[in-house]
């Protein structure tokens, strides 16, 4: 016995010193597979960002007046003074705030129905309905911005012709309607990405729990509202904190109407504004400002996720 035993000492020890010198080779190949991940990161998002951040604490001063020379120091907080000073980015932020509280829940309302009626049994054709809701997520979002501009062009658009035919004057770019007609390119381009988040949690639900609802004689309508949408928060709450980083972050559709509609400015978004004072040379006052629109972005969405989180017990 007590030579089986100083065997498997002897075993145990060798084992325990090979596992102990595999250690680094293992580390070394971890390494190996994340840095091609972690070394894009750090340098095209991580230092970006912290450049930006520091230039939005510096200034530019003047030596001898206007015409003086220029040199950049250190303002603290001014530039962020001056951002919430601006009444241009006040306005801008309210009327992004006003696109999503209106276009998101639109979106994500559409979205939903078309993963509950793809998910249904009594629908057909479901491979090229779904491939149908999901292709305006496949074009880019300026072409789709170009394509619908010319639907509401006066001089271009059949739509409008249409309308008119009828006793209608439509105005989509007038001062009380661009916003709209921005919120309904967004909704065209998004809608089938976040249907298809959405179908995809439908999908792993699992068959039984149909058949048993419907034992219980719970009808497509029930199971439909009373089943699958709480099962899939999780998904409409993901799908909701992407709409609300996109709406913040909208740039494309309402740059691409300016061009045929003089009731969008140069500041009609946050981040057209942004883009705006750094074509100014300004690039200080434009880091500011796109600090403060991450700061909101982050702030928002993230509230939005433990409020709901904790709302739906997840």
């Amino acid at each position: 016995m007590t030579d089986i035993a100083t065997r498997a000492t002897r075993v145990g020890t060798a084992t325990g010193g090979r596992r102990r010198h595999s250690v680094g080779p293992r580390a070394g190949t971890i390494a190996a597979f994340l840095t091609p991940f972690f070394l894009p990161f750090v340098l095209f998002y991580l230092v970006p960002v912290g450049y930006a951040i520091w230039q939005s604490f510096l200034v530019v001063r003047r030596t001898g007046g206007q015409y003086g020379t220029s040199y950049t120091t250190f303002g603290g907080f001014e530039q962020y003074v001056q951002v919430f000073q601006n009444a241009e980015f006040r306005a801008s932020v309210g009327r992004i705030a006003l696109f999503g509280i209106v276009q998101v829940p639109v979106m994500l309302f559409v979205a939903l129905i078309l993963a509950l009626l793809l998910d249904s049994p009594l629908l057909r054709l479901k491979s090229f309905f779904r491939i149908a809701a999901f292709m305006p997520y496949a074009v880019p979002g300026v072409i789709a911005a170009i394509m619908w501009s010319y639907l509401y062009s006066p001089q271009l658009s059949p739509v409008v012709d249409l309308l008119k035919g009828v006793g209608l004057q439509p105005d989509f770019l007038g001062p009380g309607a661009v916003l709209w007609s921005a919120a309904n390119v967004s909704t065209w381009l998004w809608t089938g990405y976040n249907m298809l988040i959405m179908f995809s949690a439908l999908q792993s639900i699992p068959q039984e729990l149909y058949e048993a609802a419907k034992l219980d004689g719970a009808s497509n309508w029930t199971i439909a509202w009373q089943i699958k949408v709480p099962i899939i928060a999780p998904s409409i709450i993901l799908t909701t904190v992407f709409s609300i980083i996109g709406t913040l972050q909208l740039y494309a559709e309402p740059a691409v109407l300016r061009q045929i509609s003089s009731n969008i400015s140069s500041t009609y978004t946050p981040n057209m504004l942004a883009y705006a004072v750094a074509s100014g040379n300004n690039y200080q006052q434009a880091a500011a400002v796109s600090v403060v629109i991450a700061v909101i972005t982050f702030v928002l969405s993230f509230g939005f996720m433990r409020l709901t989180s904790k709302k739906a017990g997840l």
